[in-house]
């Protein structure tokens, strides 16, 4: 297998790189850069890049993200702090993106001579991101297989989607990953805010794993209020 990896840059999309290059599996990242305000994670994704020695290949679909209004990650609108289990973490959605990136990345690997496409959702994302469900990984898989049939056989890889985000940090330390040089937060500043739904996650994640997390965080306590009101 030679998997094309989905990577933004972020803690799980870069520990699946490390785990797929372990494997001898990693054949290139493809990094979207499609109007986000962190866009701290590509540059994250191209350090990933380097460090495993493949490509990285940068796409621009900023006009397309453009269209996607509404957004907490793409328009000025107050990105929610809090767990991803609350409802005001609905915001943060940014319409089929995951829809919009597979399918690109499918004709990318196929004329690439890939075999694979990987991706890091997790079962984390499920309650806030349709399109990080099982039944839609499953389902755009088949599909794919239909709209490349004669054409290319590329397999569709989603190995964290019925586990949580605590299983992404063993392998972090399983694989060695500079958690520290990847990034998550939505706010895009300068250190990681500690209070998005996506740091919450992160920092609680390796705590659950006994995990050491170097990230620096500008509210490093925040998460176990966050955890604990969504319990």
């Amino acid at each position: 297998m030679k998997a094309l990896l989905i990577c933004s840059g972020g803690f799980d999309s870069v520990t699946l790189a490390y785990r797929l290059a372990a494997e001898d599996s990693l054949g290139a990242l493809l990094t979207f850069d499609y109007g986000q305000r962190h866009k701290k994670e590509i540059g994250a994704a191209r350090l990933c890049a380097e460090r495993l020695g493949v490509p990285q290949l940068v796409m621009d679909i900023g006009h397309i993200g453009r269209q996607l209004s509404g957004s907490a990650l793409t328009d000025d609108i107050d990105v929610p702090h809090g767990h991803y289990s609350e409802e005001n973490m609905k915001v943060t959605v940014v319409p089929n993106r995951n829809a919009i990136m597979l399918t690109i990345a499918f004709g990318v690997a196929a004329a690439r001579g890939l075999d694979t496409v990987a991706l890091a959702v997790h079962g984390g994302d499920h309650f806030i991101y349709p399109d990080c469900r099982p039944d839609f990984i499953r389902l755009f898989g088949e599909m794919q297989a239909r709209a490349l049939d004669g054409v290319a056989e590329v397999a569709l890889l989603a190995p964290y989607v019925d586990a949580d985000k605590t299983e992404i940090a063993r392998d972090a330390a399983r694989f060695n990953v500079p958690v520290a040089e990847t990034w998550s937060c939505y706010e895009g500043g300068d250190i990681h805010c500690g209070r998005c739904g996506t740091c919450v996650e992160r920092i609680e994640a390796m705590a659950l794993a006994g995990v050491s997390d170097t990230t620096p965080y500008q509210d490093d306590q925040f998460w176990r209020d966050a955890v604990a009101r969504a319990k």
